[in-house]
């Protein structure tokens, strides 16, 4: 068998330091917005001494309750519905863990024009479609059994 072992390709790199940077800044974040949340600088919406009640609950069970109890809403907040709860201390949490889900992402999309400007609109194709792929199973337009 051959040894066939070339360098990393210049998207390689670029993905792998997209990648880093992405997982070290959704790191730091997840230590700040648990600092916020442990420490109440910011109000949860679940009170702590009610949180520990929730704990043996299905995510669909919790999140009808804490509808219930909490908020009030005309529906329970699924989906991206989050992002409106972020000036609560308990949700805020929520932020890190949707950027280290989407870095991937970024990854692709950092990686395409470099792609582009060497010719390879196959590959530059691929990846764009990739990101795109990505963004739309995020977005939950796609959202089957609701």
């Amino acid at each position: 068998m051959k040894n066939n072992q070339q360098g990393a390709s210049e998207e390689m790199i670029l993905y792998a330091r997209v990648l880093e940077r992405g997982m070290y800044a959704g790191l730091i974040l997840m230590f700040v917005t648990f600092f916020i949340y442990l420490f109440g600088i910011i109000d949860p919406l679940i009170p702590l001494e009610h949180i520990d009640s929730f704990w043996n609950q299905p995510v669909q069970d919790y999140l009808i309750q804490i509808n219930k109890e909490f908020l009030g809403w005309d529906e329970p907040p699924l989906g991206w519905s989050w992002i409106k709860l972020l000036g609560f201390g308990d949700f805020l949490n929520f932020l890190p863990v949707a950027l280290l889900s989407g870095i991937t992402i970024l990854c692709y999309l950092a990686i395409v024009p470099g792609m582009f400007q060497r010719k390879d609109h196959w590959m530059a194709g691929i990846a764009f479609a990739e990101a795109l792929i990505l963004l739309l199973a995020a977005s939950g337009l796609l959202a089957v059994g609701h």
